[in-house]
């Protein structure tokens, strides 16, 4: 039986696991980095250890120091999450050496699918159809498209699509070069890509006593970079013959190779049906909560029931449908650029009765869950899945308990952040996972569409539109989907909102201000006859607005808004009425910061410091991040072209390009690989041939 458990990962995942650890009875040991000393993961855990150091490699990725917390803390086992070393076999060997339980499949099983060329071979063997891995030295015109992709890891990293012959060779290195930084082996294979395929993945449990379910299917097509972005279970569209055939060849492979606990199969299937194995995920995946909901099981609790050596009762039976959202930190507008910054609110769903959520008043519990389920010990919501487990027992573990008590649709969110909580750049984007069950596809879509438009996300730069927009969009409503939908659709689900929309949110913002300032001219001026002036930058995009009003005895008179009327201004919400419609806007401030329903704005300030002059052709590090590399040629003197690439910032996981804002000669050069940079840094001079006497 297992006591304390300690889990080897942070953030969203963290939280998920002591979740279930509480209501299994397990008390729970956090690890934690110097950036993640006070996060919400360390807050919840009843322990937490220190693994000196900011950057992955030097904390959350050092294996050693991991077991040696958990034997600090006096731990009975580890489990790994998702990421970081959940598929490093050498340190489940090492949790297991230690004399502790691992909480996850063998180390044999690990091994073995952690490469990709060798995980192919083994599903061949047992009858699972694989693509064939293609010569890079012998790929023709006739062989494109083509997919490079690193032997090891996941996530997205080293892969890359070639659509050209002399695109090749630089893909190649480039991926080599992705996969070399990120899983420390560069090896990379070609195969055949499949244009229109869709991404669709089995969920499997497996026991110590020869058992293995098949959870259904998940479809995973909605992917940016290669990185998910919204997953929904079961996969629509598939015919009976063809979920049979899913689930058959999962449970062969898993079969195949000793499975022991949760694993995910995935697979390519193209606009024909026909399925190609892709990899075999040894590790609870970031979208298992659509599965959870699907089929009311709890698979963190049976990963823990698994590694105590209960057995698996009867498969348990799917009924209605889940979709879920990532709800991530990054401008998709901009090159899926990641942000960095305070979060001041993430709540979704209905306001609980007598709860107020406003920024950092109370520092509540964050994002909150609705549905059937008792709250944490402590009283507030539960931020995991409203399902009841009983103690763990020897006896078979079945489906762990129902999902809810009835049928009506279910929202639920899981997040690593809770309000006053910093997002930085050393770890993925992910904010939250926002999650509906409903019986149907339709109601379930719809009410993950309204859930996120309403939320409050009061913080960085958000994702938050684009899933509004993506889940609104006539392909995906009809379960037209495939992993070239952002690549079709992006402009289109990116464009900035109208002039009129934001010009609104701004005033609102001004007139909420004025309530909440002590002088009842804005604080600025004493006049009443002269005009409050009040400039804001939008975000995303950076459109700077002003905002010239009086506020008189006759009412509102705003430049540029002809026949807008106000109703009511205060400090939390301002009505107006536009063109005969009552409209409210929700605004939250926070200094500077201001939410006025999804706009985010920046009040400026009236009199703007001067910047630092700089020279024409400057390029300045659009984020925070590390040089992971610069491009080979580039150095003083070179000749650039226009959207040439120069150099590689990586971000929250993810890498970034760095291109010439012209064609022109480098007469400068400060970025060196490893240097770490913070927005707006010197980065590159391109001097322009226009420039050029």
């Amino acid at each position: 039986m297992i006591g304390s458990v300690l889990v080897a990962n942070r953030g969203e995942i963290a939280c998920r696991v002591f979740r279930t650890c509480r209501e299994l009875g397990i008390s729970t040991v956090a690890v934690h980095s110097d950036p993640d000393a006070s996060a919400r993961h360390v807050r919840e855990a009843d322990a937490a250890v220190r693994l000196p150091g900011a950057a992955p490699a030097a904390t959350y990725l050092r294996g050693d120091l991991v077991v040696a917390a958990a034997l600090a803390a006096g731990a009975d086992a580890v489990h790994p999450g998702y990421g970081f070393l959940s598929e490093d076999a050498d340190f489940a060997r090492a949790v297991l050496d230690a004399g502790l339980v691992w909480i996850g499949p063998p180390p044999s099983v690990i091994a073995s699918m952690a490469s990709k060329t060798r995980a192919k071979s083994l599903m061949a063997g047992a009858g699972v159809p694989v693509l064939d891995a293609l010569d890079p030295g012998g790929v023709g015109a006739g062989d494109l498209p083509v997919l490079v992709k690193a032997a090891a890891g996941g996530g997205g990293r080293g892969m890359r699509v070639v659509r050209t012959l002399d695109a090749l060779d630089g893909a190649l290195l480039s991926a080599r070069t992705e996969a070399a930084a990120a899983f420390g082996d560069g090896s990379v294979f070609v195969e055949p890509y499949v244009e229109g395929g869709r991404h669709v993945e089995v969920q499997v449990l497996a026991d110590g006593h020869g058992a293995v379910w098949a959870l259904g299917t998940r479809d995973c097509s909605l992917q940016r970079r290669h990185q998910k972005v919204i997953e929904e279970a079961p996969a629509p569209g598939l015919s009976e013959d063809a979920l049979s055939e899913l689930h058959g060849f999962a449970v062969a492979g898993a079969r195949a190779v000793g499975y022991v606990g949760a694993g995910t199969v995935e697979f390519l299937v193209g606009k024909d049906g026909r399925a190609w194995f892709l990899e075999m995920n040894t590790r609870l995946q970031v979208e298992h909560p659509v599965t959870e909901l699907v089929y009311g099981v709890d698979l963190v609790a049976a990963q823990i029931r698994v590694a105590e050596g209960a057995a698996l009762g009867p498969v348990p039976v799917a009924s209605g449908h889940a979709v879920e959202a990532r709800l991530c930190a990054e401008d998709p507008a901009r090159g899926w650029r990641p942000s960095s910054g305070r979060v001041y609110e993430l709540s979704v769903g209905a306001e609980p009765e007598g709860v107020r959520r406003r920024g950092l008043r109370g520092r509540g519990p964050g994002p909150y869950i609705y549905g059937p389920g008792a709250p944490h010990r402590d009283g507030t919501p539960s931020a995991g899945p409203q399902i009841h487990v009983s103690a763990p027992d020897p006896r078979p573990c079945g489906p762990v308990a129902s999902r809810r008590s009835s049928a009506a649709p279910f929202l639920r969110v899981d997040s690593g952040f809770s309000a006053g909580d910093l997002v930085g750049v050393h770890y993925d984007s992910l904010l939250a996972k926002v999650v509906v069950w409903a019986p149907t596809r339709g109601e379930a879509v719809r009410l993950l569409a309204r859930s996120l438009e309403a939320a409050r996300v009061h913080g960085p730069v958000t994702n938050r539109e684009l899933l509004v927009r993506s889940l609104r969009h006539p392909d995906f409503i009809g379960g037209h989907v495939d992993t070239g939908f952002y690549e079709r659709h992006l402009g289109d689900l990116t464009v900035s909102p109208d002039t009129a929309s934001v010009r609104l949110a701004a005033l609102a913002a001004a007139l909420s201000g004025a309530a909440r300032s002590p002088s009842p001219f804005g604080g600025w001026r004493n006049l009443p006859s002269q005009p409050q002036v009040k400039r804001y930058r939008v975000e995303p995009g950076g459109e700077e607005i002003e905002i010239r009003y009086l506020l008189g005895r006759g009412g509102l008179e705003a430049e540029g808004f002809p026949g807008v009327r106000l109703v009511r201004a205060g400090g939390e919400d301002v009505v107006l009425e536009v063109g005969g419609l009552r409209r409210v806007f929700d605004v939250s401030g926070y200094g500077a910061a201001v939410f006025v329903g999804s706009f985010s704005l920046t009040l400026l300030p009236r009199f703007p410091e001067p910047r630092p002059l700089l020279a024409p052709g400057s390029l300045l590090a659009p984020m925070p991040g590390t040089v992971v590399r610069v491009a080979s040629g580039v150095a003083v003197g070179a000749s650039v072209k226009a959207g040439e690439p120069l150099l590689w910032l990586e971000a929250m996981k993810m890498e970034h390009r760095v291109v010439a804002p012209a064609s022109g000669t480098l007469t400068a050069l400060h970025a060196v690989p490893g240097r770490q940079v913070e927005v707006g840094t010197l980065l590159a001079v391109v001097e322009s041939e226009e420039h050029t006497p």
